[in-house]
């Protein structure tokens, strides 16, 4: 059925075994689903499971898992090194590899070959046109935007991306399937940051500013916001979490798209990122963070 999405998803393939790679198998498995982690090496794939177990192990000391579902959801797990082995079978490809256009098509271009015809095609990007990434596939109407949020398996939003191309039936499986996850959903527009990355990076380079400014220290005003506007987390140490590199190349591409000067990094920003100071990922950006913690 060329022209639609599927009608169930069972079978989900994930690209990259890092952070967010295998929160999203993590949550994909407990939803039922049979996944296959998918890296360059096993090791790296391997590697991943093993952090979706201590990350499931956690839950399950604190009570919030049962411990025969994470069994199950183990059980539904598989590593892989081998794209065409991970992705062929698939319902659903969920792409969660580095935040580079150029890789990202080429990846696509290969799942467009591989994938099934009526599987959908998704990608995690934060940032990147969907629709560019769509063009280097022959389904633009099945490629759409899952965005998943920092850690998978605890964040309660994704934000569903549609493509120039991506049709109803693409775009209300997304939805599903995330709902499936034990997830809410927005449904945004594909242009540049999205809905949640243009307003996060603005709040988050307007608070780096006013520390070279000099107005407070970093954690005031990450208090401002958490008590003062009801936010779990300031924007500061937010940034840091996602990371300072991360931050930077997504406020070059807003402010390159958009032209807006709010979106212009700061130099405190820049600074940070070439002395190496990326956030937690590194041990220290505005914040230390001792054994990364």
């Amino acid at each position: 059925m060329p022209e639609h999405a599927p009608t169930s998803i069972d079978k989900v393939a994930v690209l990259g075994a890092g952070t967010m790679g295998h929160g999203i198998a993590h949550v994909a498995a407990l939803a039922g689903c049979s996944v296959v982690l998918y890296d360059v090496t096993d090791a790296l794939a391997v590697e991943g499971i093993a952090k979706i177990r201590a990350n499931m192990e956690k839950s399950v000391e604190k009570g919030k898992l049962d411990p025969v579902a994470m069994k199950r959801a183990l059980a539904a797990i598989r590593a892989s090194s081998d794209l065409e082995a991970a992705a062929s079978g698939a319902d659903l490809v969920i792409e969660a590899v580095p935040e580079k256009l150029d890789l990202k098509r080429e990846i696509f271009g290969k799942l467009d070959r591989i994938c099934p015809s009526g599987a959908i095609l998704a990608s995690n990007t934060s940032s990147l046109s969907l629709t560019k990434i769509a063009a280097a596939t022959g389904r633009p109407d099945r490629v759409v935007g899952i965005h998943f949020f920092n850690p998978p398996h605890i964040m309660k939003l994704v934000e569903i991306v549609r493509a120039d191309g991506t049709s109803d039936a693409t775009a209300a499986a997304a939805v599903a399937v995330a709902e499936r996850m034990g997830k809410q959903t927005i449904v945004v527009k594909d242009i540049p940051g999205f809905a949640t990355s243009r307003l996060g990076v603005a709040l988050g380079l307007e608070a780096m500013r006013m520390v070279e400014q000099g107005v407070a220290s970093p954690e005031d005003i990450d208090k401002a916001m958490e008590l003062g506007y009801g936010h779990p987390m300031g924007p500061l140490r937010v940034s840091d979490l996602v990371g300072l590199d991360i931050r930077l190349a997504i406020a070059e591409g807003l402010h390159r798209e958009l032209g807006f000067e709010h979106f212009r990094p700061p130099e405190i920003l820049r600074g940070k990122v070439e002395a190496g100071k990326l956030g937690r990922k590194s041990g220290e950006g505005f914040y230390a963070w001792p054994d990364r913690k």
